[in-house]
Order: C-alpha cells, then structure tokens, then sequence
C-alpha cells in the first residue's frame, strides 16, 4: 500500500503539524508534498521533520517565500496540481484551512488514486471565521479580499469535490463540510500527547500552584489580550506561552508585575508548565477542535474556556473545566471566580482526556485508510 501526505506548508508547528506528525508515524516511507518547506521559523520544533522525504513545489525556489505564504493561496490550488501521484494508492491531505489543496486530476482517477482529506476546518478566511490577521480593516483590502474570495469559495468549492472521503477533526468541523461542501464526513479527532512522561500533578502539588496558563498559537481570534486584560484587573498571576502570529495584540509587549511572557516553548516545557498551573485559560472564538485545552487536562489541570467551537465537544462544564458564554472581560473573570469555588477531580479530569490519545488517533485513521482501500 503506497501512501502520500499532503501538507499545505510547513512553516510553524501546531496542531495541523501534530497531525501530519502523526500520519507520518503511521506510514515513515511515504512522501510529504507540500508548497514550501521553512525549518528555519520552526523554533525549537525544527529537529521533528528532520529525515522526512519531503517534497517542495516551485514555490520553494521563489525570493521571500517566507513573506508570501498569504499570497501563495490565491494559486496554491492549483500548484498541487503540479506533482504527480499517480503511483500511489492513496494520497491523505492534511488541510488546515489556509490552503485547499486540489490534488486530483483525470489520470489519478485512472489509476484508482483514492483522496482523503483530513479537514481541521474549510478556510476560515473565505467562510467568515475569525483569522490571525484582520484584512478586512483596510477598506482597499477589503473590497479587493471579498472580490477574491469569491472566486476563490468556487475553486474550493470545485476542489472538495474531488475528495473521496473527508475526516472532521471534530463534529463541529465536520457540520462546516456539510454546510460549505455539502458532503459527508467521518468525525476522527485530532492527536494529543495525553501520555506525557510528567505525573499528573498530586493534591499538594495543587496548593502550591499560584499561577494561571493561557498560550498555544498566540493570534487575533484566540483572544490572549483578553485574559490578560481579565487576569491583570483581577491581579491573579498569569504566564503566557507560544509565538505570535498575523495581527497579534499590542497587549503581548506590556509589562504587568503579575503577567509573565514566555515565549516560544518547546513540548517538555508546556507539559511541566501545564501540570503545575491553578487552571489552563481558553479564550479563542469558533476554535476548530483545541488541542492545548486537551493537553492540559491530561495532566489533571481543569480549563477554564469560552463555550465555542470543538470546545463543546472536549470540556465538561463543572467537571473538567468552567465554560463561559460571552468572550468578555467580565464573563471570563466571573469563570475564574466560580473555578475557584469549584473542586475537581484530577483523576476524573485525566481519565477524560485519554479519550483524545495519539495512539487511539492512529489506530483510528489506519484503519480507515485500510478500509476504504480495500
């Protein structure tokens, strides 16, 4: 069974990354195609696809490719178009929504290629979900992005139709397929590192936690700005991890005497930072799945994050986190003041988040795979 992966790009490390990580465990001798391969802007995560057969488009060779990622969309369909898998069995895209990737053509058909398509979600730009960077505040931007927007919702569009089998990272991405591409899909969630080597943090290990953790991919809609701004007027402790992205708030750069700024960390440090906070705080609007929220479950730590999105599907409201329902200062301070009235149970907490592991991931996409081949 020869198996191709395809990727959008690869330029940052997060939980599109993790999932092609994943397959790439699933099946190590199978290419990964993809438009621009950048290693250098992937911080201390840079080693993780060293080895891999990774295979860059044109755009590779182009100047400043870094710079034009937002750019390479408006072609980026098309330059899939461009490699050829006509040799393999089955070709797995990882689309993480920035791109659409549109691999098929008639000679693949010929040759029994079968496409799935693992969606973390439809482009979030084209369909009117919150992105990194707000284009649509410049007025010329603006009228020229819906203009090509567009023409662009017909080419993906035109695209999804060539996929044979869509995988929804979440039934909340898996209703977007349905409304945008009117097809079907096969809910399988993304994985998380639920087996951390960090124990799960004991009873006493909770009394002396004194801060609070938000982080991850630091852009507009995960709303980091908001629970500092919550966190400072309530003069709780806070630590912030991850490395910013599009139009982050301005709120990142200020120094507050109980507002901590990590950076970019890498997996060993957020696991030891997780185990060891009061709560993990989660903000972010229409998030697609939410794999940080996860992540800190499984070492017992309880989330305290906005009802939206893949959230629903991954937070027990008064069991392993509070869920709060407007995304403002005053409903985000009114959670952490009922989570801090609140006991929960670690062992309950760590016992969901199994339910998330990479290795039930795994199992879960190869037999998929197998099936639909054979």
């Amino acid at each position: 069974m020869k198996i191709a992966l395809v990727h959008d790009y690869i330029k940052e490390y997060g939980g599109a990354e993790r999932v092609l990580e994943a397959l790439h465990e699933i099946w190590p001798e199978a290419p990964v195609f993809t438009t621009v391969y950048l290693p250098d802007f992937l911080g201390p995560h840079k080693d993780r696809f060293k080895g891999w057969n990774i295979r860059t488009s044109f755009l590779q060779n182009i100047p400043f490719r870094e710079k034009l990622i937002s750019p390479f969309r408006l072609i980026s369909p098309f330059v899939f178009k461009s490699f050829d898998f006509s040799q393999f069995d089955a070709v797995i895209v990882s689309a993480t929504g920035a791109y659409s990737p549109n691999i098929l053509n008639a000679k693949y058909k010929i040759h029994n290629t079968i496409h799935v398509s693992y969606c973390h979600t439809p482009p979030r730009y084209l369909y009117g979900y919150a992105t990194a960077r707000d284009w649509k505040k410049n007025i010329v931007f603006r009228v020229l992005g819906e203009v090509a927007n567009h023409f662009l919702r017909l080419v993906d569009f035109k695209s999804s139709q060539n996929v044979d089998y869509f995988i929804a990272n979440s039934h909340n991405v898996g209703a977007r397929i349905k409304k945008f591409y009117r097809k079907d899909s096969t809910v399988i969630y993304p994985p998380v590192n639920v087996n951390s080597k960090f124990e799960t943090r004991n009873s006493k290990q909770s009394q002396n936690t004194k801060y609070f953790l938000a982080g991850g991919r630091i852009a507009r809609p995960k709303h980091i700005d908001l629970i500092v701004r919550a966190c400072r007027e309530l003069k709780v402790p806070l630590k912030v991890f991850g490395r910013s992205f599009g139009d982050a708030p301005n709120i990142l750069v200020s120094q507050y005497p109980n507002i901590q700024f990590l950076g970019e960390v890498t997996d060993e440090k957020k696991m030891e930072l997780m185990k060891n906070a009061r709560a993990y705080i989660f903000a972010a609007e229409d998030e697609d799945f939410g794999i940080t929220p996860v992540e800190a479950m499984s070492v017992g730590t309880p989330v305290i994050a906005f009802a939206s999105g893949g959230i629903l599907e991954t937070i027990i409201d008064g069991k392993t986190g509070i869920l709060y329902h407007l995304n403002d200062i005053y409903h985000l301070s009114e959670a952490i003041h009922k989570f801090e009235i609140t006991k929960f149970d670690r062992k309950l907490i760590v016992k969901h988040a199994q339910k998330f592991s990479k290795e039930r991931f795994k199992k879960e996409i190869k037999e998929f795979v197998e099936n639909v081949i054979n």
